[in-house]
Protein backbone atom coordinates (compact mmCIF):
# COMPACT_ATOMS: atom_id res chain seq x y z
CA UNK A 1 0.00 0.00 0.00
CA UNK A 2 1.31 3.54 -0.91
CA UNK A 3 -0.31 6.15 1.61
CA UNK A 4 0.09 10.42 1.72
CA UNK A 5 -1.03 11.99 4.94
CA UNK A 6 -2.08 15.17 3.72
CA UNK A 7 -2.74 17.17 7.22
CA UNK A 8 -2.87 20.72 8.69
CA UNK A 9 -1.33 21.56 11.95
CA UNK A 10 -0.71 25.33 13.05
CA UNK A 11 2.16 24.23 15.63
CA UNK A 12 4.96 22.23 13.94
CA UNK A 13 6.02 19.66 16.88
CA UNK A 14 2.12 19.74 18.43
CA UNK A 15 -0.59 17.29 19.70
CA UNK A 16 -1.27 16.96 15.50
CA UNK A 17 2.34 16.85 14.11
CA UNK A 18 3.06 14.03 16.77
CA UNK A 19 -0.09 12.10 16.06
CA UNK A 20 1.05 12.45 11.69
CA UNK A 21 4.23 11.12 12.94
CA UNK A 22 2.72 8.04 14.94
CA UNK A 23 0.27 7.08 12.17
CA UNK A 24 2.84 7.29 9.51
CA UNK A 25 5.56 4.74 11.54
CA UNK A 26 2.66 2.30 12.42
CA UNK A 27 1.97 2.38 9.45
CA UNK A 28 5.69 2.03 7.64
CA UNK A 29 5.71 -0.90 10.34
CA UNK A 30 3.00 -2.73 8.44
CA UNK A 31 4.97 -2.55 5.17
CA UNK A 32 3.11 0.16 3.77
CA UNK A 33 5.20 3.11 2.20
CA UNK A 34 4.71 6.53 3.80
CA UNK A 35 5.04 10.28 2.87
CA UNK A 36 3.17 12.74 3.97
CA UNK A 37 2.13 17.02 2.81
CA UNK A 38 1.46 19.62 4.71
CA UNK A 39 -1.95 21.40 3.43
CA UNK A 40 -1.56 24.52 1.61
CA UNK A 41 -5.53 25.82 0.17
CA UNK A 42 -4.02 26.98 -3.27
CA UNK A 43 -1.44 24.02 -4.20
CA UNK A 44 -1.50 21.53 -6.82
CA UNK A 45 -2.36 18.09 -5.51
CA UNK A 46 -1.98 15.80 -9.01
CA UNK A 47 0.36 13.78 -6.85
CA UNK A 48 -2.75 11.92 -4.94
CA UNK A 49 -3.48 10.05 -7.93
CA UNK A 50 0.13 8.29 -7.11
CA UNK A 51 -0.97 6.73 -3.97
CA UNK A 52 -3.55 3.89 -2.83
CA UNK A 53 -4.83 5.22 0.01
CA UNK A 54 -4.60 9.26 1.23
CA UNK A 55 -5.16 9.78 4.49
CA UNK A 56 -6.58 12.92 6.02
CA UNK A 57 -6.41 14.87 9.29
CA UNK A 58 -6.27 18.20 10.60
CA UNK A 59 -7.08 19.68 14.33
CA UNK A 60 -10.08 21.38 14.98
CA UNK A 61 -9.85 25.29 15.49
CA UNK A 62 -12.81 27.48 16.81
CA UNK A 63 -15.42 25.21 15.89
CA UNK A 64 -13.93 24.57 12.18
CA UNK A 65 -11.21 21.61 10.51
CA UNK A 66 -8.41 23.60 10.34
CA UNK A 67 -8.34 25.89 7.18
CA UNK A 68 -5.57 25.06 4.90
CA UNK A 69 -7.22 21.61 4.93
CA UNK A 70 -10.17 23.04 3.79
CA UNK A 71 -8.85 25.37 1.94
CA UNK A 72 -7.01 22.91 -0.26
CA UNK A 73 -10.72 21.00 -0.63
CA UNK A 74 -12.59 23.82 -1.72
CA UNK A 75 -10.10 26.43 -3.60
CA UNK A 76 -7.47 23.89 -5.16
CA UNK A 77 -7.43 20.43 -7.21
CA UNK A 78 -7.17 18.33 -4.33
CA UNK A 79 -11.31 17.67 -4.18
CA UNK A 80 -11.01 16.21 -8.33
CA UNK A 81 -7.17 14.40 -7.33
CA UNK A 82 -9.65 12.89 -4.37
CA UNK A 83 -12.44 11.11 -6.85
CA UNK A 84 -12.29 7.80 -6.76
CA UNK A 85 -9.82 7.25 -4.00
CA UNK A 86 -9.59 5.54 -0.37
CA UNK A 87 -9.64 7.94 2.00
CA UNK A 88 -8.84 7.92 5.59
CA UNK A 89 -9.83 10.80 7.99
CA UNK A 90 -8.71 11.56 11.73
CA UNK A 91 -9.49 14.79 13.51
CA UNK A 92 -7.54 15.68 16.64
CA UNK A 93 -10.40 17.67 19.10
CA UNK A 94 -10.90 18.53 22.60
CA UNK A 95 -14.48 18.54 21.98
CA UNK A 96 -16.97 15.51 22.85
CA UNK A 97 -16.78 12.55 20.14
CA UNK A 98 -21.00 13.16 19.35
CA UNK A 99 -20.29 16.66 18.83
CA UNK A 100 -17.44 16.16 16.76
CA UNK A 101 -18.84 13.63 14.47
CA UNK A 102 -22.27 15.57 13.88
CA UNK A 103 -20.46 19.16 13.71
CA UNK A 104 -16.85 18.59 12.17
CA UNK A 105 -16.69 15.21 9.85
CA UNK A 106 -19.32 16.12 7.81
CA UNK A 107 -17.27 19.41 7.04
CA UNK A 108 -14.36 17.20 5.24
CA UNK A 109 -16.92 14.47 4.11
CA UNK A 110 -19.47 16.44 2.34
CA UNK A 111 -16.16 17.48 0.12
CA UNK A 112 -15.33 13.52 -0.30
CA UNK A 113 -18.14 12.64 -2.64
CA UNK A 114 -17.04 9.79 -4.71
CA UNK A 115 -14.86 8.62 -2.73
CA UNK A 116 -14.59 5.94 -0.59
CA UNK A 117 -14.15 6.42 3.04
CA UNK A 118 -12.22 3.53 4.90
CA UNK A 119 -12.02 4.86 8.61
CA UNK A 120 -13.06 8.12 10.33
CA UNK A 121 -11.37 8.58 13.55
CA UNK A 122 -11.34 11.61 16.31
CA UNK A 123 -9.06 11.75 18.22
CA UNK A 124 -9.16 13.19 21.92
CA UNK A 125 -6.52 14.97 23.73
CA UNK A 126 -5.10 11.80 25.34
CA UNK A 127 -5.66 9.58 22.48
CA UNK A 128 -3.19 11.72 20.48
CA UNK A 129 0.04 10.19 21.39
CA UNK A 130 -1.98 6.75 22.81
CA UNK A 131 0.09 3.89 20.61
CA UNK A 132 -2.82 1.37 21.57
CA UNK A 133 -5.64 3.83 20.34
CA UNK A 134 -3.41 4.63 16.69
CA UNK A 135 -2.66 1.25 16.44
CA UNK A 136 -6.28 0.35 16.44
CA UNK A 137 -6.89 3.29 13.62
CA UNK A 138 -4.00 2.23 11.54
CA UNK A 139 -4.70 -1.81 11.63
CA UNK A 140 -8.37 -0.82 10.97
CA UNK A 141 -7.36 0.86 8.07
CA UNK A 142 -5.05 -1.58 6.97
CA UNK A 143 -7.88 -4.06 7.31
CA UNK A 144 -10.23 -2.06 5.68
CA UNK A 145 -8.13 -1.79 2.89
CA UNK A 146 -7.39 -4.80 1.79
CA UNK A 147 -11.10 -5.73 1.88
CA UNK A 148 -11.50 -4.01 -0.60
CA UNK A 149 -8.35 -5.33 -2.52
CA UNK A 150 -10.01 -8.72 -2.52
Amino acid sequence: MRAIILFDSKTSGGSTDKLIDLIGLKLAESGAYVEKAKCKSTGDYSFVKDFDVVIMGAPIYYLMVSSELMGALLQSNLKSCLQNKKIALFLSCGSPELMANLLYLPQLKLNLIGSTILVEKIFAPDQVSDHSVIAHYVDELIGTYKKGQE
